[in-house]
């Protein structure tokens, strides 16, 4: 056997070895970021569904003759903003997560004013189209806070296998990046102060 044929051999199971290793890295983080702009996808379409029940929410409340006209239309700038604020799926950055939580937050501030105010409307809370979008969107928040979570644990999957050694310097070369996730609005973990007025 020639002496040369062994550093060829050698040389071409090592070229092998690496190919595989980086197609299987390639191949893993294209399917786990793909999983995780699904997730993402799924959170904007429970977004969405609450954008919708909050719109019919509003004419129901605006039926109201004598409602307050200031935090109806804080409801209404909130929704005009938050459906305003997009991200597009393949810049999910951290800057772009922000403003879009921001925006969303700033929903749900407006929808809970608004819900605490039809407390002192009788009407209202006797109107069944009301007490049925009210469930909806209960249930459309908890589908949110699903999403989310589910959204996390896809970036969660993603971000590891992109960023472990070795993977993270195929992840470079593949232009592969860490993805922001889903976090708590600030302040969030701060216990509200219940305070029970007994007359």
């Amino acid at each position: 056997m020639k002496k040369w044929l062994i550093p060829v051999i050698i040389l071409v199971v090592v070229a092998f070895v690496a190919y595989n290793w980086a197609v299987g890295f390639n191949n893993t983080a294209v399917e786990y970021e793909a999983n995780a702009k699904t997730a993402w996808s799924n959170v904007e379409s429970s977004y969405q569904r609450r954008n919708d029940l909050i719109g019919n929410l509003v004419k129901t409340v605006q039926g109201a003759a004598d409602f307050e006209r200031t935090t109806l239309r804080e409801v209404i700038e909130a929704r005009a903003k938050a459906t305003s604020t997009t991200i597009d799926i393949d810049n999910l950055t951290p800057q772009n997560m922000a403003a879009f939580q921001e925006a969303q937050s700033g929903l749900t501030s407006a929808l809970s004013r608004l819900l605490v105010a039809v407390e002192r409307y009788p009407e209202l809370r006797a109107n069944q189209n009301f007490l049925e979008l009210q469930t909806q969107l209960e249930g459309t928040e908890n589908r949110i806070n699903v999403e989310r979570n589910r959204f996390n644990e896809a970036v969660n999957i993603y971000d590891i296998h992109t960023t472990k050694f070795p993977n993270k310097i195929l992840a470079g070369w593949f232009g592969f990046e860490e993805m922001a996730r889903y976090e708590a609005d600030a302040g969030s973990e701060v216990a509200p102060d219940v305070d029970f007025e007994f007359n």
